[in-house]
């Protein structure tokens, strides 16, 4: 964003929260992390213990379940920006990113950019 200033191009930055898509799909998720899992080193394995891994992915399936399915947030969000003049600088789509972003937003934008 602050990149590109200084060539005239405003940019707004959406933020979206989780949200249900291909890339937070569960199965996709669990496919990858096993994939990645089995490419681990044996005594990185051992450090971590089984039990790491299980947890792990109890705890993703936790997180996904709370994923938004109402992608139309931040499609709004985008509606929103496109055809200011002067748009917002962020977007925080979903509550769970308001939760996050917007105390964020009260630093400067240099050091949240």
């Amino acid at each position: 964003r602050l990149e590109m200033r200084r060539f005239g191009v405003k940019v707004s930055v959406i933020e979206p929260g989780y949200f249900n898509t291909m890339i937070t799909n569960t199965e996709n998720m669990e496919k990858n992390l096993l994939s990645i899992w089995e490419k681990v080193p044996e005594e990185t394995k051992a450090s971590y213990g089984q039990n790491y891994l299980k947890d792990f992915l109890v705890t993703l399936r936790k997180m996904l379940r709370i994923c938004n399915s109402n992608l139309t947030l931040v499609t709004d969000c985008m509606e929103h920006a496109l055809p200011l003049r002067f748009p917002r600088i962020r977007y925080s789509a979903g509550w769970d990113a308001k939760l996050l972003f917007i105390p964020l937003s009260y630093l400067p934008s240099a050091l949240t950019d």
